[in-house]
């Protein structure tokens, strides 16, 4: 087992002792077992996956960090839900608010825009994750590189 956390600057999403830890690091998919390597990476907007038993987990991940150890994973996240907290009436909400306000035109502001932009690729990836993964049965393997 490998201790998993991820924590943003409001709150710890998650901390649990798990047995696979899938990232989406800015090279691809990469998997995290106990033993790993320590590392530090970037991570894109994307799916983390973790595997625990038999039980399975999704958390829609707007960027971030983590670091690997040994014996833990510690994603420092700028934005993280997990998959069953999305509400995806938000989701769909803030994209158009997000696809408005570029529209409009671009802001003056780089960091507006930044942030404009930003918005809209974590609704984006909230609502493609919840599409994605709103099956009647989860898929037993983790995403694939390239996913």
């Amino acid at each position: 087992m490998i201790r998993c956390e991820i924590v943003t600057q409001e709150k710890t999403v998650y901390s649990e002792d798990v047995d696979l830890v899938s990232l989406p690091g800015l090279e691809g998919r990469m998997g995290i077992l106990q033993n790993h390597t320590p590392l530090l990476t970037v991570l894109t907007f994307g799916e983390v996956y973790i595997k625990r038993g038999s039980e399975e987990e999704y958390f829609a991940v707007g960027g971030g960090f983590a670091e690997v150890q040994p014996d833990k994973v510690i994603i420092l996240a700028d934005a993280a839900d997990r998959l069953d907290e999305i509400d995806v009436q938000k989701a769909e909400e803030a994209r158009k608010e997000a696809e408005r306000l570029m529209e409009e035109g671009v802001p003056e502001d780089p960091e507006q825009y930044r942030m404009i932009e930003q918005q809209l690729r974590l609704a984006q990836l909230q609502i493609d994750t919840t599409t994605k993964r709103n099956v009647s049965r989860r898929p037993s393997a983790p995403p694939q590189f390239g996913e």
